[in-house]
């Protein structure tokens, strides 16, 4: 398939932000050898932690890794998206990070908060015609905020992401469906790898992705999407993304993961969002 070029000039810059292709090989060893060097005596790095398994939700993503950084939630907020156009495949990729938003703000207990992105929510599904089934639901969320009732909210608003996407797919909306849970994890790892950028701690650093596992999930999940929405211009910088970072983190002979290997898998995160939901 051949792509228009400013979206491959997208793919190009991604690629280059994240893995640095202007450097030298020798540049690049150099580089992790010096940002390594507390470990360069360890040898292969066999003892990667797994900060993910399969019954984790991005909710239970975000607590644990909440555990394990100091985390400062609130200086992770974003803008506001603007308001849906006609796209349904970008609407629904942004209203999954809106959910994966939710998350976020639940760990913060700010009700203003939670108030105004529930409000971007009913905007989407509303566009994608799913409002009028999930307005009781985002109601009732809406209430437990103000009312401070966070430990009882953590559930319904997981709840809610799943009722979510049923609804999606009773609609026969399947694709829609699967690019709401693949938006509110990718801004799930967005989030955790702003966390680990600054974590000091080398076994610290696979949180960043939470393990290979997750980002190869992601990626079936991609490949369920019919040929017209996979194959769509708007989504070929999404699998960009989880094919190259499955194949830098799953590399167990590259030695610890270096602190430029998270600083970039953020920033190709950090970009792609912007992309995608807030232009």
């Amino acid at each position: 398939m051949i792509f228009p070029p400013n979206q491959l000039l997208l793919s190009a810059a991604i690629l280059g932000i994240v893995w640095g292709v202007t450097k030298s090989a020798s540049a690049q060893a150099l580089d992790q050898a010096g940002q390594n060097s507390i470990s360069a005596s360890a040898g292969e790095f066999v003892t990667r932690a797994v900060f993910w398994t399969a019954d984790q939700t991005p909710a239970d993503f975000l607590e644990m890794a909440g555990k394990h950084t100091k985390a400062r939630w609130r200086q992770l907020y974003r803008p506001q998206p603007p308001a849906p156009t006609a796209d349904r495949t970008k609407a629904a990729f942004t209203l999954g990070t809106l959910i994966g938003e939710t998350f976020l703000i639940w760990e913060t207990g700010d009700s203003q908060q939670f108030r105004n992105n529930n409000q971007d929510i009913v905007t989407y599904c509303r566009m994608l015609g799913v409002g009028e089934k999930m307005m009781p639901r985002l109601m009732a969320q809406a209430k437990m905020a103000e009312s401070d009732e966070w430990k009882d909210i953590r559930q319904e608003i997981v709840d809610g992401h799943q009722e979510l996407m049923r609804l999606l797919r009773e609609q026969r909306d399947e694709d829609l469906s699967v690019l709401v849970n693949i938006g509110a994890w990718m801004r799930s790892l967005e989030i955790v790898s702003k966390l680990v950028v600054e974590t000091p701690e080398v076994d610290k650093r696979p949180l960043c992705i939470g393990s290979p596992a997750l980002l190869a999930l992601l990626r079936q999940n991609f490949s369920t999407l019919s040929d017209l929405t996979r194959h769509s211009q708007l989504l070929q910088p999404v699998i960009l993304v989880l094919t190259e970072l499955e194949k830098v983190w799953s590399d167990r002979l590259s030695g610890p993961p270096t602190q430029g290997m998270v600083s970039r898998t953020h920033d190709q995160l950090r970009v792609l969002m912007e992309d995608l939901t807030l232009k």
